[in-house]
């Protein structure tokens, strides 16, 4: 029997991630039992309503909470394996979360939990999915109109699940509902030994094609999101081995132009307006995973990324998803550019005057003051960043991650203070702008893809959505703003020169990739997929080891470290008459 929990508000769905709520700051297992508010039996849910409810079930998997244990091991925003990148660092200190550890230092293992953990809340979720579809089959009162959108948006969340499996796994399983029998622990022991992109497609191909518009509901996907989640299928096979696939980056273009020029969505102006709560679901929005809080229950926030909080008042844990030194690097800039090749040869300084102020004069994106938190700088309303905010300086540096945390005026509203409702911004309309240059650059049309480009780094460049600059009061958490004054050095311009030599213009579409969606979940992802993670990485780590003394001597495995192994316990249960049926990855 599946047990959903639901809660709605203004229209929008909001699912409640499971039955245990975080109790306190600490980083430990206590978790509090709460009652369910509403619960399906078995004998309800061949029903209209039960059905529903069942979807709701599905879609409660998306944000990684609904896992029985530690929901940031599934969390949707993947910070615990982006840490493997050259963006984040574990951060906190050297004992707290040791299997983070092993991932941030390329020791990928089987029995490694964080990785077990989501193997099972993506399948847990496939499971979902297809029992909503099998369900659906036996429900007589019901409307064949309302049949097909819950059949399209149960494909659409199957085909994203295992979208994120095949980001982590070089070859997951694919299990639909003709293989799901809910009483039958048999029927999805499903061998993994096929490619599954053509069925994750094929999931988006069958929702966009059915799926409306516009949702009342901005919790469910619109055909303009399926769409976009196929494009971006498409762009995940657009490199195999490092080499572009035209006609696989031909299929995505089509399906991004559509959305471009025929889709309803548009940039909002400031930059940072992609990263607060009081501005969800924007103009620039296509899916956002959706959360709420009140004083009554915080069981539907952002639970799986609260760790990833400074180790300072108000928030007072947990210190995790440091920013790295080399990621701050990027974002210098020379006559309003990027170093496209010696930005990490400079550091940016975390040093500060007597006064408090960074000693940087140094010309900067001014996307990095939304991205990082940086001595000096007023951390998204909150007070002024210093290196109090970080748990052990020594170890993780001085730098701090900050998109997904809530502003001020949307911080503590029930329950442990670092839950908010900041929605994840999983898909937006600056990552179709960007996957479209990626596409144009390897299809031969530069001019197109630096276009593309300057509609992002244009935004970037509004002064309205710049950091301002403050100074310290004369308690640690007082500061007063500088209207009108940038809290920074920022310059940032557009390519006004035609590009013509498409490795330049690959690299400066795949650097802007960086700078815009840095600490959101994704680089160690876009890395893996234009085939260059050995590359970057062992070099980064060259780099990084100088300041964190704990990557000295560690090494990114060409053909390995690209992907995850399949979890030893999924391997374990896959067995059929002792044989199992999962099989693990030669790299490993």
């Amino acid at each position: 029997m599946l047990i959903t929990y639901i809660m709605k508000k203004r229209n929008w769905i909001f699912i409640t991630s499971c039955t245990l709520l975080l109790l306190g700051t600490a980083c430990n297992d206590e978790f509090l039992d709460r009652q369910p508010q509403g619960q399906f039996s078995e004998g309800d849910v061949a029903t209209a309503d039960g059905v529903e409810g069942l979807l709701i079930g599905a879609y409660n998997m998306v944000p990684g909470g609904g896992l029985t244990g530690q929901t940031w091991h599934n969390d949707i925003h993947s910070w615990v394996f982006n840490i493997a990148s050259d963006d984040g660092l574990k951060g906190t200190d050297a004992g707290d979360q040791p299997e983070q550890s092993f991932i941030e230092q390329y020791d990928f293992q089987s029995f490694n939990r964080h990785i077990r953990d989501k193997w099972r809340g993506l399948y847990k979720g496939v499971a979902a999915a297809n029992n909503t579809i099998n369900t659906l089959a036996e429900v007589e009162d019901i409307s064949e109109a309302r049949r097909a959108q819950i059949i399209a948006e149960a494909r659409f969340l199957r085909g994203l699940f295992h979208f994120e499996a095949r980001k982590m796994w070089r070859m997951p399983t694919y299990i639909d509902e003709t293989n799901f029998v809910l009483n039958d622990l048999e029927s999805t022991k499903v061998p993994n030994d096929r490619e599954i992109w053509p069925l994750i497609e094929a999931d988006f191909e069958a929702a966009a094609a059915v799926l409306p518009t516009t949702q009342s509901d901005v919790g469910r996907p619109t055909s303009w999101a399926a769409k976009a989640f196929l494009a971006k299928a498409k762009m995940y096979q657009g490199w195999p081995n490092g080499t572009a696939d035209l006609g696989k980056l031909g299929e995505a273009k089509v399906l991004l132009d559509d959305i471009v020029n025929n889709g309803p969505f548009s940039l909002v102006p400031n930059f940072q307006d992609n990263f607060l709560v009081a501005t969800r679901n924007n103009s620039e929005s296509i899916f956002e995973v959706q959360y709420a809080i009140n004083s009554a229950s915080g069981d539907v926030a952002n639970r799986g990324i609260g760790l990833a909080h400074p180790y300072t008042d108000p928030w007072g844990c947990c210190g995790f998803y440091q920013a790295s030194q080399n990621l701050v690097n990027a974002y210098q800039t020379v006559d309003g550019l990027p170093l496209l090749d010696a930005f990490d040869a400079t550091d940016v300084s975390p040093d500060t005057n007597a006064d408090g102020t960074s000693v940087v004069t140094t010309t900067l994106d001014p996307r990095i003051d939304h991205s990082v938190g940086r001595p000096g700088i007023l951390f998204k309303g909150f007070k002024i960043y210093q290196t109090d905010f970080v748990r052990d300086l020594n170890y993780a540096g001085p730098w701090f991650s900050q998109k997904h945390m809530a502003e001020p005026e949307a911080f503590a509203q029930g329950g442990w203070q670092n839950l908010s409702a900041n929605n994840y911004r999983i898909m937006r309309l600056g990552m179709i702008y960007l996957w479209l240059a990626e596409a144009e650059v390897e299809l031969g049309d530069l001019d197109r893809a630096r276009e593309l480009v300057n509609l992002i780094r244009a935004r970037a460049s509004n002064p309205e959505g710049f950091v301002s600059a403050a100074t310290q009061g004369a308690e640690r958490n007082d500061f007063t703003v500088l209207e009108g004054t940038p809290a920074a050095n920022y310059e940032i311009s557009q390519y006004n020169t035609p590009w013509t030599d498409q490795a330049t213009a690959r690299k400066a579409v795949r650097f802007e990739t960086r700078l815009e969606f840095a600490l959101e979940g994704h680089r160690l992802f876009d890395l893996q997929r234009w085939g260059i993670s050995a590359e970057v990485l062992n070099a980064y780590i060259a780099s990084e080891s100088q300041h964190r003394s704990y990557m000295a001597g560690k090494s990114f495995t060409a053909g390995k470290h690209e992907y995850f192994p399949i979890p030893l316990e999924a391997i374990d249960r896959s067995a059929i008459d002792g044989v199992p049926t999962l099989t693990q990855d030669p790299a490993y």
